[in-house]
């Protein structure tokens, strides 16, 4: 069974290689990751390096890797994608065994190719790379990097700064969400399967995700060995308008909501980012009144889950804690999700209610409910 189920794997990938995001000014976004979420400087490229065309930074804690990525030639596609979507997830890049494999084996099977295989090598080795589109302007990078032994990537310099803000204790990435237009979800999870051979692990329905006043549906995409894992949320009808909707209008098209990332110690990585200025969605303490009878016995202490707005589900498996960041940019887009899994596998479902009321409150504050 194992033999065969891992022939059928036609894309093994091996994790998230690093995501890059497009913003508008890559030196100061950078400074902001590493003072509020506690990343390290990696690598830089830039005019210094060679690169007159942009200019990007590379931030890493564990296995977590941020790459920030500024135009500087108003009339590239970078600036057009600034100037479009505001600061948001370019690419999602995936360590792969083989990047001409990946390639072959995604476009034969109807993806829209985005970089064709290139090679590139420096004193350190060689990077093997490709690339297909995916929902909006968001694509996939494959990167295979077995024969390489650099700091990131070619074309990058060591970074040096004097200036390095302790970590905060994020691991790595835990999952990636999608906002897709209206009745596009099963398109892309068609894309997901067929495309990439991913299996839909959870659906959400309208029912389960929905408040008094907006909705929304979500499936849960993962890979073969359970290591990548999208969901992808599209709107449904309410009387008001959704997040996704809201998403949907101000990041004009289809992109990454957000991104999620785990973490050993969520009261101790919640607790520092708090300190460090990061804004999180606000619960109202009711929803710890019935939290122990709905899910259970924790760990953890009640009161430091209740002063940080910390979320806890249950399912077969264990339960999680989590907890969202507001939106990290002015455009009400994307952010990022914390997430401790004491053995759960699944996403918060029982937490979906208290969540999305609380977003509704920052909707109607901002006047787009």
């Amino acid at each position: 069974m194992s033999n065969s189920k891992l022939n059928n794997d036609f894309l093994p990938l091996l994790g998230t290689d690093f995501i890059e995001l497009y913003v508008a000014n890559a030196k100061q976004s950078a400074h902001y990751y590493k003072t509020a979420f506690g990343f390290q400087g990696l690598a830089y490229s830039g005019p210094e390096t060679g690169d007159k065309e942009k200019v990007s930074y590379a931030l890493r804690q564990e296995k977590v890797t941020l790459v920030l990525t500024t135009p500087l030639n108003i009339h590239s596609d970078i600036a057009k994608h600034v100037h479009l979507h505001g600061d948001g997830v370019k690419a999602i890049a995936l360590t792969v065994k083989d990047a001409q494999d990946a390639f072959d084996q995604t476009t034969k099977r109807g993806a829209k190719p985005y970089l064709t295989p290139i090679v590139l090598s420096d004193e350190h080795g060689e990077i093997k790379m490709s690339g297909i589109r995916i929902y909006g302007d968001t694509v996939h990078l494959f990167i295979e990097r077995e024969n390489y032994r650099g700091i990131f990537l070619p074309g990058f310099q060591k970074w040096e700064s004097n200036y390095t803000p302790s970590p905060v204790g994020l691991k790595h990435i835990d999952h990636c969400v999608g906002n897709v237009g209206w009745n596009q979800m099963n398109t892309w999870v068609k894309f997901y399967e067929d495309v990439m051979g991913f299996k839909n692990i959870l659906t959400f329905d309208d029912k389960q995700i929905s408040t008094e006043y907006s909705a929304l549906m979500s499936k849960v995409m993962s890979n073969g060995n359970g290591y990548v894992k999208f969901p992808i949320n599209e709107p449904a009808e309410g009387k008001k308008k959704s997040q996704v909707e809201e998403y949907l209008d101000f990041y004009n098209g289809e992109g990454v909501q957000h991104v999620a990332i785990a973490t050993e110690n969520i009261i101790e990585t919640v607790s520092q980012l708090k300190n460090r200025g990061v804004e999180f969605l606000s619960i109202p303490t009711t929803y710890y009144d019935e939290l122990l009878d709905r899910i259970g016995p924790i760990d953890e202490d009640l009161e430091p889950l209740k002063k940080l707005g910390i979320l806890v589900d249950r399912d077969d498996e264990g339960y999680l804690l989590q907890i969202f960041t507001k939106p990290v940019e002015d455009r009400p887009t994307m952010f990022y999700e914390i997430i401790q899994r004491k053995g759960a596998k699944s996403f918060g479902a029982g937490n979906f209610k208290a969540l999305f009321e609380a977003l509704e409150r920052e909707q109607e504050l901002r006047g787009n409910l």
